[in-house]
This record gives C-alpha cells, sequence and structure tokens, in this order.
C-alpha cells in the first residue's frame, strides 16, 4: 500500500512576550481601520495594568485605559472620521508613504507589494485602502510574530518594520497628538508610540 503524505509544518508556540507584542500590534490595527466599537473600549478600559505592570508601557496603557472608560463608542467612531477620514482631506494622514516622502510614494508602495508578495501576503480584494495605511502593517507585524521567533523569522520582523514602520510612524503618531480633533486617539497615539518605540529599541538586539 502507497500513500501521499503532506508533511506539516510545524510552528512553534509563541513566547510570552512576542503574545504581548503580537496582541499590541493587533490592538494598534484594529483602533487605526475605524473607531472602536463598545466592546473594544470596554476591553481596553478593564484591563488596566494587565500584561504590562511595572514596564515601560505601564504609563501609556493605563491612560489608554483611562480614555477607554471616559470616551463612547460613538464619539470614538466620529472622532476617528474627523481626524482619518474628514471631508475632502484627512486631517491626519494614516498611510506611512506620506511619512517617507522623501522616498517616493509610489515607489514605496511598488517596494511594499512586492515585499508582501514575498511573505505571502496581499491586500484583500475587499480591502478598501492601500497596502501603507498603518492598520495593515501593523497586522502585517502581527502575522510575521505569529510566524515564530527563530533567527530567521526575527530577521523578517525586523526587515520589514525597519523598512515601513521605523521612520513614519513617529511623523503620524506626532500629528495625531497635534490635532485639535483627537482625544482619544491622543491616547490611543501616545501609547503607540511608546510600544513602537520600545520595538525599534528591542528589534535592534533579537
Amino acid at each position: 500500500m502507497s500513500a501521499t503524505v503532506t508533511p506539516l509544518k510545524f510552528r512553534a508556540p509563541l513566547v510570552q512576550e512576542d503574545e504581548a507584542r503580537a496582541g499590541y500590534y493587533a490592538l494598534l490595527a484594529r483602533l487605526f481601520y475605524s473607531g472602536p466599537d463598545a466592546g473594544l473600549l470596554q476591553t481596553i478600559s478593564g484591563s488596566a495594568e494587565f500584561a504590562v505592570a511595572g514596564g515601560q508601557l505601564t504609563g501609556p496603557w493605563n491612560a489608554l485605559a483611562a480614555a477607554a472608560s471616559a470616551t463612547a463608542a460613538e464619539a470614538a467612531r466620529v472622532e476617528y472620521d474627523e481626524v482619518f477620514v474628514g471631508t475632502g482631506k484627512a486631517e491626519v494622514t494614516p498611510y506611512a508613504s506620506f511619512y517617507l516622502a522623501a522616498t517616493g510614494r509610489e515607489k514605496i508602495l511598488v517596494q511594499l507589494k512586492q515585499d508582501l508578495a514575498s511573505l505571502g501576503l496581499g491586500r484583500a480584494n475587499s480591502a478598501r485602502e492601500p497596502e501603507d495605511h498603518f492598520a495593515g502593517l501593523f497586522e502585517v507585524m502581527r502575522h510575521l510574530i505569529s510566524e515564530g521567533s527563530d533567527d530567521a523569522a526575527l530577521q523578517k520582523q525586523r526587515g520589514f518594520f525597519s523598512a515601513y514602520l521605523e521612520r513614519s510612524f513617529p511623523g503620524f503618531c506626532l500629528a495625531v497628538s497635534a490635532s485639535e480633533r483627537a482625544k482619544f486617539y491622543k491616547d490611543v497615539s501616545h501609547f503607540a508610540s511608546s510600544f513602537l518605540v520600545v520595538e525599534t529599541e528591542a528589534l535592534k538586539v533579537f
């Protein structure tokens, strides 16, 4: 008797630190994709000091949790639309290539599409945003972390982060913080900035 066997790809479980990293990227992807609903706000507000107690992110996370507790879902949705969508032109542009303008946006988008393809990724047909939307970039990082933490996996994380987030997120977070319309999203931006600074340093030594 003969049979064709399809080998299974073994993937080691994520270490606790990587689970936290992936979770933060997933949260940021969701928050920067659209305004949070009541359930997400409740989850954030009920998790003060969860997973970051005593760490560098405790203060920014607790501030975000407090902001979530004080914010109604409809207000957050309206704020998101006013800050990131706007009528005609958004007050804050949520596209990484805007903050890497010296390189040329079209060139960045072409390279990003090629890099995503090399990772076996691409924009879904139903997606309404281009590939360089921060929500999409955060989701890519979540995916790369879920692939494991061996040297090859970490190299992919480091390469993608360095190319598309390390130099773009400071300008983006600064723009959100300076927005007169942003309230809840000021705290989202502060946490995002704090987390990504930690990521920048961590990925240098991985």
